[in-house]
């Protein structure tokens, strides 16, 4: 009988917890309110009043006014508009990623998404850029300088078998958006590595960017662009971590990761994540938990993006048995007064 009554107690310790049922939304903190009830892959711009986003996946692009709560659409006057993306650039313009015809979401995503440029001027259209791309965008804030992945998927110059990172200036000088100074900075096993673009920082001389992995892996990584070193800063092999906003100090960023499932229980992946911050020079000892969006079953919190003065974030809410990146509503997460005080 003592026994069992052992093993009945070392069992409630072990086990991980049940997920709740119901939703997130409906169970919000005080510090989280929920902005619209659609929408995904928010950014904001330059002066953080406002927050471009996505009506949905291969849709419209949309700005929504954090005073006013107005939403207006940038892309409703293109015809078949099918974006994935829409980013600021310092000077208020946008750069925007999609194909430039809908097939499926398989090649409009991963083989024939482009990258468009868009001025802040009303009645203005997207005009390719020319360039084909895996996944995001790096944009740097300071200056007209652009990053993004690239493989032999979305153009064929590329070895087979590599993932590269590749960097080049926006120059709208001559009245036609183009790409100049292009090169590759970083070169990936892309069986071992496949890389998606994040954010510049330290004056533009490092950035980030995510690693993606055999068996639905992910690291956090940092690449000085002098001598093209990469670091790991999440050193936590087999679990996913992909890197999302920098904080303003430029000592955190927000991550997407699953290192709740230990105590959650499931087998972890991109299906069960929630926004984590972590501090890039930790060596992946300084995690901390920001939203518990995966503790309802088949919820996620993704794509988080801060403010210039670190007040608040905006992310999405995600669902599980979604298409990686969907979202079905952006929400404001408001900081401490000391949003990296522990």
């Amino acid at each position: 009988m003592f026994r069992l009554i052992i093993l009945i107690a070392l069992a409630s310790v072990t086990a991980p917890a049940q997920r709740k049922s119901g939703s997130p939304l409906e169970h919000l903190p005080r510090n989280v309110e929920l902005l619209t009830q659609f929408g995904e892959r928010a950014d904001l711009s330059p002066d953080s009043r406002e927050v471009a986003f996505m009506s949905k996946s291969f849709g419209d692009a949309m700005v929504l006014d954090l005073g006013t709560r107005a939403i207006r659409c940038l892309t409703c006057g293109v015809p078949g508009a099918a974006f994935l993306r829409v980013m600021h650039l310092p000077s208020g313009d946008y750069l925007l990623t999609g194909p430039a015809k809908f097939t499926d979401i398989e090649t409009g995503r991963r083989v024939e998404a482009e990258i468009w440029h868009m001025s802040r001027l009303p009645g203005s259209k997207p005009v390719t850029l020319g360039e084909r791309i895996s996944e995001g965008i790096a944009i740097s804030r300071t200056s007209s300088r652009i990053a993004w992945a690239v493989t032999n998927r979305q153009d064929a110059s590329v070895p087979a078998g590599r993932s590269l990172l590749v960097m080049a200036q926006l120059d709208v000088s001559g009245g036609k958006p183009r790409l100049i100074a292009k090169r590759t900075v970083y070169d990936a096993d892309a069986a071992a590595c496949s890389i998606e673009a994040q954010d510049f920082y330290a004056n533009d001389s490092k950035m980030t960017f995510t690693c993606n992995e055999p068996n639905g892996a992910a690291s956090v990584m940092s690449l000085d662009l002098a001598t093209r070193k990469a670091v790991n800063c999440s050193q936590a092999p087999g679990t996913y971590n992909e890197v999302e906003a920098i904080f303003p100090d430029e000592k955190y960023v927000t991550v997407e990761a699953d290192r709740h499932v230990s105590s959650r229980g499931g087998q972890g992946g991109e299906s069960q994540i929630d926004i984590w911050k972590l501090r890039l020079d930790s060596g992946g000892k300084d995690f901390l938990r920001l939203t518990h969006f995966n503790d309802f079953a088949g919820w996620v919190a993704s794509n988080p993006v801060i403010s210039r003065d670190g007040k608040f974030m905006v992310f999405q809410a995600g669902r599980s048995d979604a298409e990686a990146g969907a979202g079905f509503g952006l929400l404001m997460f408001r900081f401490a007064s000391r949003p990296n005080a522990r």
